[in-house]
């Protein structure tokens, strides 16, 4: 009898069903459409209003609505209609198209005409780097993307190159490869007001001879020519506005000294531990540092003295540089700024004939937070304050940056090159005003009582509004990722976590149960998260696939600025772990305000 060999195949079928409408669309659909199937532009229009908050909607824009979703769902009849009509799934779609239904408005509504320092400012930390800050290289890749993004502030640090006859951008005393200066000054013109037609500024760490910084301003006047704002004195009372600097770009540096003296501390810090840097998993994976603990952890009876960590640390007087630095570089400085010297409440006065920009590093910060809180926010009245990465960051992460916006911090400098949650709060900060890169700070940190009281981050204050969260529904994985990717043998069990990050009595993190095997995972959840200081407050939204022997996969993350959220229901479109957006992953999410009016 022979013997016979045979296989067996199977093939895998991944459930996949096109979710229905929620039960509150469905109940919105019936109130607004008065119990009929189909649903006109008045109709349409009244939803609008009572419903989803758009007071300003009228019969003309909801008439739009109807022909856009008609084009996209039924263009086969459209010209035999005539007028379009909703059925319940023409409203389900519309309501989850990202297009048509955002979370956020689009537009510029914020006063563009205070003075600079009343506006935070979407700020970049050694903009140049293309990776790690030991051995990456430095480009105008990275500084494009950033512009591209709507970032207004560039960080270049400038070296003598080797033949010391020119100007290179590099990480000085490091293995990074250089970039010619001119380079990044002809990118920087050209992607300048892409995103934005807000200023940029070009903050300068200086490390030239007086003949490189006389190369450096021809380089820049004649790169940027009507484009370039420079005061015709040495010192100004007041910054002038984003909206007077429109399409200009403005310098921001110490006022020069001799290279030859400068004595870089930027990675004073130290060598990372066992030569070891931090992989992008466990960047991207690891929480924002917990902002109570960040506060307290700083020691309370550290003496008023400062450390330099970052930049040099020689004698700024004015009189003395205007010997040996370039007079037509010089006066191109816009903004003059200095890292403190001594103690730190002096470095924090406000003098009220000239205004100018003061730097601290993240660590520094901290410490000032618990020691000289009142005085950081009196002094970001007026003036600017940039805050830093600690140097140990070698692997280009990030920091929290809320303590820094707490206490009026205008440039909070990120490295937009890095990973992780924190880089993900500052990309959702800046999608207010219109993603312009400048929002204009709440009136409680620009206000001083009449004993001189300002705003106190950390003190008991009662819930001003609380916001109503509801997760319906997710979709768009099965186009965006592969079958397999989050599991081989079944579909995704995706759950979300949904929570606030802000001043630390509104800070929490909760999440939703996991669907089990669904493409297209339907929640139905509600949330409530009351805040004590709703305008500084993200929500945050990150979708997981629950792995039962290894760490949950991710799924999709965003932050969105509370005081931004347009009440209703809403479509939440999410981004990758580097902050881009995906092509169709996408939340049904509901936001509902109680207390004041927003």
């Amino acid at each position: 009898m022979g013997s016979y060999k045979y296989c067996l195949c199977f093939s895998r079928k991944f459930r996949w069903v096109e979710a229905q409408p929620p039960a509150d669309v469905k109940e919105a659909f019936a109130a607004y459409a008065e119990g009929g199937t189909q649903m006109n532009a008045e109709q349409l229009q009244r939803f609008l209003v009572d419903a989803q908050g758009d007071t300003g909607a009228t019969v003309a824009d909801a008439e739009r609505v109807l022909e856009q979703v008609h084009q996209l769902r039924h263009r086969h009849t459209l010209g035999k209609l005539s007028k379009p009509l909703l059925t319940v799934d023409d409203f389900h779609h519309f309501l989850f198209s990202e297009d048509l239904n955002p979370p956020l408005r689009s537009q510029v509504h914020q006063e563009m005409t205070a003075p600079l320092s009343h506006y935070y400012i979407y700020t970049g930390h050694n903009s140049y780097l293309t990776g790690n800050q030991l051995s990456s290289d430095c480009s105008d890749v990275p500084i494009i993307k950033a512009l591209e993004r709507g970032v207004r502030v560039i960080e270049l640090d400038i070296w003598p190159n080797s033949t010391k006859d020119g100007i290179n951008v590099l990480h000085g005393r490091t293995l990074t490869t250089p970039v010619e200066l001119i380079k990044c000054l002809r990118s920087i013109k050209e992607y300048a007001f892409t995103a934005s037609p807000y200023p940029v500024i070009i903050t300068l760490e200086d490390h030239l001879t007086p003949d490189l910084q006389a190369k450096v301003a021809e380089m820049v006047t004649q790169t940027f020519g009507d484009m370039l704002y420079y005061p015709d004195k040495d010192s100004i009372e007041e910054f002038p506005s984003p909206e007077a600097l429109k399409r200009r770009i403005i310098l921001s540096t110490k006022p020069p000294k001799e290279y030859l003296e400068a004595k870089d501390d930027k990675d004073k810090d130290g060598a990372p531990q066992n030569g070891k840097v931090s992989n992008e998993e466990e960047a991207w994976g690891k929480e924002v540092p917990d902002l109570q603990y960040e506060l307290g952890s700083a020691d309370k009876n550290e003496n008023d003295q400062t450390e330099d960590e970052e930049e040099d640390d020689d004698d700024d007087d004015d009189s003395k540089v205007c010997q040996k630095s370039a007079p037509e570089y010089k006066r191109l400085i816009t903004i003059r700024a200095g890292k403190p010297k001594g103690r730190l409440s002096d470095s924090l006065k406000v003098d009220p004939h000239k205004v100018r920009r003061l730097s601290l590093s993240e660590q520094e910060l901290a410490k000032a937070a618990v020691s000289h809180g009142a005085d950081l926010v009196r002094f970001t009245q007026k003036n600017l304050l940039r805050i830093y990465p600690k140097g140990t960051r070698f692997n280009s992460s990030n920091y929290n940056p809320f303590i820094g916006w707490m206490h009026g911090a205008q440039m909070v400098a990120f490295n937009m090159q890095g990973y992780g949650r924190s880089l993900w709060l500052m990309h959702g900060f800046y999608k207010a005003n219109g993603g312009c890169g400048y929002v204009k700070k709440p009136d409680f940190l620009l206000k001083t009582g009449p004993d001189g009281e300002v705003f106190y981050p950390t003190a008991n204050v009662a819930v001003k509004k609380t916001l109503k969260v509801k997760v319906y529904m997710g979709d768009g994985w099965r186009m965006d990722f592969k079958q397999t990717h989050f599991d081989a043998y079944s579909p995704p069990d995706f759950y979300t976590r949904v929570g606030i990050a802000g001043v630390p009595a509104d800070t929490v993190m909760k999440k939703t149960k996991a669907i089990e095997d669904d493409w297209t995972p339907v929640w139905n959840e509600e949330f409530t998260f009351p805040l004590t200081v709703p305008e500084l407050a993200l929500l945050r939204i990150e979708v997981h696939e629950y792995d039962m022997s290894e760490k949950d996969d991710f799924g999709g993350q965003t932050c969105l600025p509370v005081s931004e959220l347009r009440p209703g229901i809403r479509t939440v479109p999410l981004f990758d772990r580097k902050g881009m957006k995906f092509k169709s992953v996408k939340l049904l999410m509901q936001f509902e305000f109680v207390g004041c009016c927003r």
